[in-house]
């Protein structure tokens, strides 16, 4: 589910035990672990692009607290299958718009109002915030089609 993305944020590119051909199982606890130390860090390399408040990075991990907030951001613990997940849309999102846009642009994206029917003139970041993970998944393929000329 992660792809290259993710094996290129453990430096190594690749994860032990992690084969790219089928999706990742991320309900398997064991999957969980090898996935979440580099699943954390590319959230909060992507957090720091956006330019995220604290607060909108904690919603869009699915609403945690600040004190896990704190702790991921110090020392990674094991993500659940949520959270792997809405990471994974949401770095599919970054990788469209650096592919999309100048990295000026791609790391401003989220944070404009837009003009497209689905957001209404709010940001994608509201958008995501309110709408959660379906959000997040619209915004993934209205990216994934623009960057394939549709």
């Amino acid at each position: 589910m992660f792809g290259d993305i993710l094996a290129q944020a453990s430096g190594t590119g690749e994860l032990p035990g992690i084969r790219w051909e089928r999706p990742a199982d991320l309900s398997d606890r064991e999957t969980q672990e090898k996935l979440s130390p580099v699943a954390a860090r590319a959230f909060f390399s992507l957090a720091a692009h956006w330019k995220l408040r604290d607060e909108d990075a904690r919603a869009l991990l699915g609403g945690i607290s600040n004190g896990s907030f704190y702790q991921l951001k110090r020392a990674p613990r094991q993500l659940d299958q949520d959270q792997l997940t809405r990471i994974s849309v949401l770095v599919g999102i970054f990788k469209a718009l650096n592919v999309l846009y100048s990295a000026k642009l791609a790391d401003a994206w989220v944070q404009r109002p837009n003009t497209n029917p689905l957001f209404g003139g709010e940001t994608p970041l509201s958008r995501m915030l309110k709408g959660g993970v379906p959000a997040m998944l619209r915004v993934r393929q209205l990216l994934d089609a623009r960057r394939g000329g549709l």
